[in-house]
């Protein structure tokens, strides 16, 4: 009976262990993953004569009520400021094991991963709102589509426990969190570079 407990108690150990070690390496793995895309937008943004010393990152493969925008040092890749931001409908409708669709078509309504430039401001249907120019293949519909980063006053300050309010498309932020990266964009002499990406692949 001694030698059964005995044993049972290295098979648990053994499994507490490998565990630990696995979510270790996954974390790791994660953080490595985003210090590289962190160190490729520093390097673009050099390149392009665009703002290199921070950049808005976006991680839709993060739930809706987490926060998932990410204000970037592209210096030291520390996060100065995060928060909530809402994906498109037609990202929501379309997914596929829990993962959401996104797509550059025109009516899709759903979210475009890829570089923007965020370009003028422009007062719209819901306030103040930035234009968002599209860098790659998979959003370069951004301005035709209207897709802009705007607030949205049922958005969120805080994370949430369920899914919080659909786009149409756009990154959509809560107020407060608008008035944050207002400051950012409206302070920098250059472009500045928001990424919106998933940690899906």
């Amino acid at each position: 009976m001694k030698k059964k407990i005995i044993f049972s108690f290295l098979i648990l150990t053994a499994l507490a262990v490998f565990i630990c070690f696995n979510v270790k390496d996954k974390t790791e793995t994660r953080s490595s993953n985003l210090q590289d895309r962190i160190e490729g937008i520093r390097s673009f943004a050099s390149e392009n004569s665009y703002n290199d010393k921070i950049a808005f990152f976006i991680n839709y493969s993060i739930s809706s009520n987490k926060n998932r925008f990410f204000v970037i040092d592209l210096k030291t890749g520390k996060t100065l400021e995060k928060g909530l931001v809402s994906h498109g409908s037609g990202s929501e409708k379309g997914k596929v094991n829990e993962k959401l669709k996104f797509s550059n078509v025109d009516s899709s309504y759903c979210t475009s991963l890829g570089k923007y430039l965020i370009k003028n401001s422009y007062n719209g249907d819901f306030g103040k709102a930035y234009r968002l120019i599209g860098l790659d293949k998979t959003n370069s519909n951004a301005y035709s589509r209207a897709i802009v980063l705007h607030k949205y006053s049922t958005v969120p300050d805080k994370e949430t426990t369920s899914p919080i309010v659909l786009s149409l498309g756009c990154p959509m932020v809560s107020p407060a969190f608008f008035s944050v990266l207002e400051k950012y964009i409206d302070n920098s002499q250059k472009d500045i570079v928001l990424y919106m990406y998933t940690g899906y692949e």
